[in-house]
């Protein structure tokens, strides 16, 4: 596919006008006073972005990755912090329970999740961030219960959410064979989630430690079955690193865009900066590789939605889009000048944003072992 047809220019347009009229007017706000944009959660449901990949038998719209991907580009373009909250309750919640809950968790929580309420996934700790397998939480089986002990570590929603994804050890003798996801209400008791992190950039999503004390879940907690954790966290990061991908490539064309708007109106030495051949360069390179970043990820997109393995091309999406949101956003702020190194400028923010699309959902030098890995280089 190389040119969106029938239901994609659909879901581009609707996602695209509810950006610039929904998120973009209040994207410096929430970035400057470090806010959690609530009033956009709802605005997010009613549009159908919430769930816009999941079929309807569970609550979505009906649609599939690619517009899902489509929809998420257009949110990124405006605010990156609303498109990581998508991302992370799109991606990991709603996706791991349609894959790995049973009826029963699919019933009590899939009606929230596609209408009211986020999701946030419990896996990094302060030790175990590239290495996910290097787990300390401990949950400690105690009959029809298990009681959850540990610290996790830069949990994105955590506070605004109202389910909890948490991977912890039950077997430490078995390996990563004995680590295990766990579904977890907020109103437990032994959860608590601490001050907001300061952040470089997205800084309106939340983002915490969460302390689990004597968390005590019932043995229907567990998703999928005992010892599925390491399996399940790994395979949700396939899914989530398409989604930051496409959060990358929106931030990089977003960025460009208004550094296209500018020099065509700025002047010097008599001329306007788009008259200038380097500039016209820089612009015309950078598009290129703005577009080749996006066909990697429908790529990876379409492979998901085949039902074929798309480890490898996620991994590359992710890393050649994350890699180009930080490139032209750094040349957008370089166009502008002195006026893109000013707090309010919307490429301003979009540099501070981008960066972090190389470190989260797996860095780029993790996506560069995944990819080498399935070259048969080990």
């Amino acid at each position: 596919m190389f040119e969106l047809t029938g239901k994609y220019k659909l879901v581009q347009q609707m996602a695209k006008e509810f950006a610039e009229k929904e998120i973009k007017p209040i994207a410096q706000e929430i970035d400057e006073n470090e806010r959690f944009p609530e009033e956009s959660i709802p605005k997010l449901f009613k549009a159908g972005i919430m769930g816009s990949q999941f079929p309807e038998e569970f609550g979505g719209e009906g649609g599939d990755t690619m517009s899902y991907v489509i929809a998420l580009e257009e949110i990124g373009k405006v605010c990156a912090t609303t498109a990581t909250i998508v991302s992370i309750h799109s991606s990991i919640g709603i996706n791991l329970l349609i894959k790995y809950g049973n009826k029963e968790q699919q019933e009590k929580y899939l009606p929230i999740l596609t209408s009211k309420g986020i999701a946030a996934f419990l896996l990094t700790e302060p030790q175990a961030g590239t290495d996910a397998t290097n787990q300390k939480t401990t949950a400690i089986k105690d009959g029809d219960y298990y009681i959850i002990n540990g610290r996790k570590m830069f949990i994105s929603n955590a506070g605004h959410n109202d389910l909890y994804i948490v991977i912890a050890v039950t077997d430490a003798d078995k390996g990563t064979k004995g680590i295990t996801a766990f579904l977890v209400e907020p109103d437990n008791p032994g959860i608590r989630v601490g001050k907001p992190l300061k952040k470089m950039g997205i800084r309106g999503s939340s983002t915490s430690a969460v302390f689990l004390k004597d968390c005590k879940v019932h043995k229907d907690s567990i998703l999928g079955n005992e010892g599925d954790g390491i399996k399940i966290a790994l395979g949700t990061l396939d899914t989530g690193r398409i989604g930051i991908a496409a959060e990358s490539i929106g931030i990089a064309q977003g960025a460009l865009d208004e550094a296209i708007k500018y020099v065509n109106k700025r002047e010097q030495f008599n001329q306007k900066l788009s008259a200038f051949q380097n500039t016209q360069f820089k612009i015309a390179d950078m598009q290129t590789k703005i577009d080749a970043g996006r066909l990697l990820i429908w790529r990876a997109a379409t492979l998901k939605d085949d039902g074929k393995n798309y480890a490898k091309e996620a991994a590359m999406a992710k890393l050649y889009c994350s890699e180009i949101a930080n490139d032209s956003t750094r040349l957008a702020v370089q166009l502008f000048g002195g006026y893109g190194y000013l707090r309010g400028n919307h490429v301003e923010r979009m540099m501070r944003d981008a960066k972090i699309t190389e470190i989260y959902e797996g860095t780029s030098e993790a996506q560069k072992i995944v990819i080498s890995r399935f070259l048969g280089v080990k």
